[in-house]
């Protein structure tokens, strides 16, 4: 099977990995307690829309080393999810099981 051309930001495998990560995070988002609207929730918001965001940005930069720097940036959103996955995990909000495939199965690495 022949590979499509890339066109845009929304072609690159990355991205579509991204938006279905970000999809994962917004049913976390949605189970957790009221309480953490101001908190985990706006937190967890802000950082799976970085992801996106910052691929699609650094895609649309015309030097190779700026969008290196926004990958990166992309990278520690998720680095950073990965903390608020734990904290959920520390506050009771999801079990072990939960936690874990959230952290593999979003996981490069084991792909």
């Amino acid at each position: 099977m022949e590979k499509q051309p890339i066109r845009s930001f929304e072609d690159l495998d990355v991205y579509k990995l991204a938006r279905q990560f970000s999809r994962k995070v917004s049913e976390l988002i949605k189970i957790l307690p009221e309480n953490e609207n101001y908190r985990l929730k706006g937190q967890m918001k802000r950082a799976k829309l970085s992801i996106t965001n910052n691929i699609a940005e650094g895609y649309g930069r015309y030097h190779y080393q700026e969008n290196i720097q926004f990958c990166r940036q992309s990278r520690g959103s998720i680095c950073e999810l990965i903390d608020d996955f734990n904290e959920c995990y520390d506050e009771g909000y999801i079990d072990e099981e939960y936690l874990s495939s959230l952290k593999t199965e979003n996981d490069p690495m084991t792909q």
